[in-house]
């Protein structure tokens, strides 16, 4: 069902690190999200596709087939769909400027908010010196990200059997871990320098798995977050105003944020 309730319809929506072909993905959940959620202009800001868990073994349900059928359908009726690949799906780097489907694969992109501000749209992996230097190290961070998904998982499953709410292993190691912390911090001051080298207002970005929208240095920083655990994506209001959308069972729960003027104050 592609009917869409006014009151979720977005100017924009970015949406990151789906991981398809991943057992870890939850594409099933970003269906649901889509059901009730849309844009005119839809930007895929990278790891959509996960080429590094296909090429260890081939995992592609029937509902990541839907996703990409949805994305397909949503750019024959009309909507801007813009594709910027990540670590996972750099096999699609090689046709930058080029459309499948109506979808434009691009390297970034500048997206303007109603107010004017610019904001650099990209993966971030290329400003990862793990993914860069030591893809091997990458690559086993990645299989070790995938046990504990599949821990994260079993733990969850006692804990609804107790009445307890989802829990996120990865999410409490990563802040509770000081170089994980240390990390996720480096990461986003040089994606915030780097929007600033583009003479941007604000950096859009995936890669880390933590959604989060605030202020680095004067540069706006968003990270759409991910749909392998804690199923998120970054909504552009038609008033301008940025949002984190959590989309979780039972109901979907949002973050509001307050406009940049607002903020500032």
């Amino acid at each position: 069902m592609d009917d869409v309730k006014p009151d979720h319809r977005f100017r924009t929506l970015f949406i990151s690190d789906v991981h398809l072909g991943a057992s870890g993905s939850q594409a099933d959940q970003l269906l649901d999200f889509l059901r009730y959620h849309d844009a005119a202009t839809i930007y895929l800001v990278g790891d959509i596709v996960d080429g590094w868990a296909l090429k260890s073994s081939w995992h592609w349900p029937q509902s990541h087939n839907d996703f990409v059928q949805k994305m397909l359908r949503k750019a024959r009726k009309g909507a801007t769909i813009i594709y910027v690949p990540g670590n996972h799906d750099e096999f699609l780097r090689s046709y930058y400027g080029t459309h499948f489907g109506g979808i434009e694969v691009v390297e970034n992109a500048i997206h303007t908010g109603v107010d004017g501000r610019r904001y650099l749209v990209i993966h971030g992996d290329i400003f990862d010196l793990v993914v860069q230097n030591a893809r091997w190290l990458a690559l086993l961070g990645d299989k070790a990200y995938d046990f504990a998904i599949r821990v994260n998982r079993l733990v969850n499953a006692f804990r609804r059997s107790f009445g307890f709410p989802y829990w996120s292993l990865s999410k409490w190691a990563k802040f509770k871990v000081k170089n994980a912390v240390n990390y996720i911090g480096a990461f986003e001051q040089t994606l915030a320098s780097e929007a600033g080298r583009h003479g941007a207002d604000g950096v859009i970005c995936g890669h880390i798995h933590h959604a989060t929208i605030r202020n680095e240095h004067g540069i706006r920083y968003m990270n759409c977050g991910d749909w392998v655990e804690s199923c998120t994506a970054l909504a552009e209001h038609e008033d301008g105003r940025f949002e984190i959308i959590t989309w979780a069972d039972p109901l979907p729960r949002s973050s509001p944020v307050l406009p940049i003027s607002a903020r500032a104050a």
